[in-house]
């Protein structure tokens, strides 16, 4: 029904607004009818409430009741596996709750703000997303032996302290790139460019591991760096190839100088060896001749005192022992003809040893033993027969 309806004049005895006085005790009937109440007004005014228009105290209660309840209820929460509730009273930290069904003052009061604490974070420094990206403001680094390298590499960390993540730092990552980016040129500042490129890697990203954690716990952003990756580390693009070139000119020199290496550990001991013995032939010569001559003297003491008891006795004796040292060493035969002459057969007693001995040579050391009899028997027999056909000639 509209207000320009003119049954609405009639029923409200003039043709002016709605009673806003009206409204407000419907509205107040409704809500007691809702909770269980009486009608608090009738058509002419009268009411429950005295007229005033307004809903009981018992209504009003009940709203506020509801109302406080909601409120409260608002204040739970749940905090995940992995994360931390840090509960802020008015903009400061209170407490940090730990994962499962928490409950803190609703807001305004307090606020809860989640920080995922297992959620592993990376940082890349020299790229972004793929090494071929690269960033040479960040990439690019001078040695210690002023040469400059072109690095990339990736750092990954966590958070032990929610409340100084959130509070201590404004920019997290930034401030972790920055002293990443801080901590590695530090150490490839301190290092030459063949060890960060070859054998030194591991131990650079150590370094670099132990001096980024150092500088962010020192800061207190609450920050613990998981590990360190080096994703590439080369000369720049510009003198690759001459770079190249110089690492083959090294690597031929490591080996010319490992073949000459190998070369004098093969000389040199052999050159030991031969001088050391050497020098122990002549010690021993020097000792066997030292000894000799001692003993000759010795002995030429032991024949002079013989000789003055006795000098005939020790002459023939001298010289029977000058004439078998002479004749042992020679193959020559000498016969004594003086008693008679006559055809003589000559056998070649020399020839015989030399060629039993050469026969018996090859064997081993036993047969030698035995061989010895075996020659001295040949002698025998060869003697005797020697005798026996100078009889017959005679």
């Amino acid at each position: 029904m509209g207000l320009n309806d003119p049954q609405w004049g009639k029923r409200r005895g003039n043709s002016g607004p709605p009673d806003l006085d009206e409204i407000v005790r419907n509205f107040n009937r409704k809500l007691n009818e809702i909770f269980g109440k009486k009608g608090g007004g009738s058509d002419d005014g009268d009411s429950s409430d005295g007229g005033s228009g307004m809903p009981s105290g018992k209504g009003i209660a009940a709203i506020v009741v509801l109302l406080v309840l909601a409120w409260l209820g608002s204040g739970f929460y749940i905090v995940d596996e992995g994360q931390r509730g840090v509960v802020l009273r008015f903009g400061k930290h209170v407490e940090t709750t730990q994962p499962g069904l928490r409950w803190h003052i609703p807001s305004p009061v307090e606020v809860v703000e989640s920080v995922n604490i297992g959620q592993v974070r990376t940082v890349e420094i020299g790229y972004r997303n793929n090494v071929r990206s690269k960033v040479l403001k960040e990439s690019l680094m001078l040695t210690d032996d002023e040469n400059i390298i072109d690095i990339q590499f990736a750092v990954q960390y966590i958070l032990n302290s929610p409340e100084n993540f959130l509070f201590k730092n404004r920019d997290p990552e930034s401030t972790v790139l920055q002293v990443a980016e801080t901590a590695i040129r530090q150490v490839i500042g301190t290092s030459k460019m063949d060890f960060v490129l070859y054998e030194g890697r591991e131990e650079v990203t150590t370094k670099t591991t132990k001096l980024m954690q150092e500088i962010l716990d020192r800061y207190q952003i609450g920050i613990l760096i998981n590990r360190v990756t080096m994703q590439n580390a080369q000369p720049p693009e510009q003198v690759q190839a001459a770079f190249d070139d110089a690492v083959k000119a090294g690597q031929d020199r490591e080996r010319q100088r490992n073949e000459g290496q190998a070369y004098a550990n093969d000389v040199i001991p052999r050159a030991q060896g031969g001088a050391a013995r050497l020098l122990e032939e002549a010690l021993g010569y020097k000792q066997r001749v030292i000894s000799a001559a001692t003993g000759d003297a010795s002995r030429f003491v032991q024949v002079q005192a013989e000789y003055t008891k006795a000098p005939e006795v020790t002459r023939e004796r001298m010289y029977l022992d000058t004439i078998q040292q002479v004749l042992s060493s020679t193959s020559k035969i000498l016969i004594d003809q003086e008693k008679g002459g006559g055809n003589l057969l000559y056998l070649p007693l020399d020839k015989l040893i030399q060629t039993d001995s050469a026969a018996t040579r090859p064997s081993a050391a036993p047969v030698r033993q035995q061989s010895e009899p075996q020659e001295s028997d040949v002698s025998s027999r060869t003697r005797e027969s020697f005798r026996s056909r100078e009889r017959e000639t005679r």
